[in-house]
């Protein structure tokens, strides 16, 4: 199979076992709009010129989508340059056991509160040290290299602050790794414990089994680990590998059969590459995992990064930085896209004369 068409065959090829009642809509969907993806059934725009005529058929704008979530983190990744000072950042990342990990998979109102869980202790934090404010975006990441839910928080944060209601900004935060992780283990775990107390915790253990699952993993050391960018590029590139795209790249999957999938994946520990071999429909369960509900962000921004913050106060965090404010940048059509990321313009005919536009076919599909 063409390199290109494996996830895609992969999803025509266990089409029954998705695309069914007891599968989550937010699933069905993501995997059905896929599956349509530049087809005639999203609808198409038709250029002409006066040799010829081309059909470009709509894309799906599916998360599950390699081409269109590159194109959407791309998309982001501009907005965002545009909106961001040119200060240092860091990169901080909270982690939990993995024997948490099937809590949070089964419970997914709480693995929602995640980033603003991280979120909240950085912004406290630096406010009882420091009493400065600095800008947070909180990435929810539910998976690792072999595709199993690996609930985790991908934060970005001003590497400096300003000071309280000041028109001053400090260059250099000290974030202590100790005392956030100690701060996060601590909210995670109460997080859990009131979960459970309230009778909202779907868990295949029995309530005595949590209470010692969760003393044990109270006392236990949790990772935290803190990354040092230079610019704001090095730290949306770091970003964009966490957002809108899906789980897997089409490059890592290596061969798709009717009973076998086989993918590879970096392993930090053993420095090589690992291949893991499932069957079509395991590795769809393991995909599907990862798919949001409809109309939940991935991405979650707080302190001087908020929205209602970036137009109260982003002014003059410019001015006291002595930078100028950059416009939002207009969106790139897809023919300028497609141009960029492949060198060529779509709207060229074969004879490298410039195709208009004429008119447009409606979709036949409802997604």
């Amino acid at each position: 199979m063409k390199g290109h068409d494996r996830l895609k065959d992969l999803l025509i090829n266990t089409r029954s076992h998705w695309d069914r009642d007891g599968t989550r809509p937010a699933v069905r969907s993501a995997f059905g709009k896929a599956l349509l993806c530049q087809t005639l059934e999203l609808g198409a725009e038709v250029f002409a010129s006066e040799h010829e005529e081309q059909v470009f058929c709509h894309t799906c704008k599916s998360r599950p989508c390699s081409s269109c979530g590159y194109r959407a983190t791309v998309r982001w990744q501009r907005e965002w340059w545009a909106a961001l000072p040119d200060v240092p950042y860091k990169g901080i990342t909270f982690t939990m056991p993995d024997v948490l990990w099937p809590l949070f998979r089964d419970n997914s109102h709480l693995t929602e509160a995640l980033s603003a869980l991280a979120a909240k202790i950085i912004q406290t934090r630096v406010s009882i040290r420091s009493g400065l404010r600095v800008g947070v975006m909180a990435i929810l990441h539910t998976f690792n290299g072999k595709l199993e839910f690996n609930s985790h928080v991908h934060t970005m944060v001003t590497a400096g602050g300003l000071y309280g209601l000041s028109d001053s900004w400090v260059r250099t935060v000290y974030y202590d790794r100790v005392t956030l992780l100690e701060s996060w283990r601590r909210a995670v775990i109460k997080l859990l414990r009131t979960a459970l107390r309230v009778g909202q915790l779907v868990s295949a253990l029995t309530v005595d089994e949590l209470e010692v699952l969760l003393s044990e993993q109270e006392t236990r050391w949790w990772s935290v680990n803190i990354k040092s960018f230079k610019s704001k590029d090095h730290f949306l590139r770091y970003a964009g590998r966490y957002i809108r795209r899906p789980p897997i790249a089409q490059r890592r999957v290596s061969f798709v059969g009717r009973r076998i999938v086989r993918f590879w994946y970096r392993d930090k520990k053993l420095r090589r590459r690992v291949d893991v071999q499932c069957s079509p429909e395991e590795f769809v369960e393991r995909w599907s995992q990862h798919i949001p509900e409809r109309y939940r962000h991935a991405v979650r921004s707080f302190g001087l990064f908020a929205p209602r913050s970036m137009q109260k106060t982003f002014d003059s965090v410019f001015a006291i930085l002595g930078q100028e404010r950059r416009p939002r940048p207009r969106p790139r059509r897809w023919a300028e896209s497609i141009k960029r990321d492949f060198g060529r313009d779509p709207l060229l005919d074969s004879k490298g004369k410039r195709m208009r536009w004429v008119r447009r076919i409606a979709p036949k599909a409802s997604c």
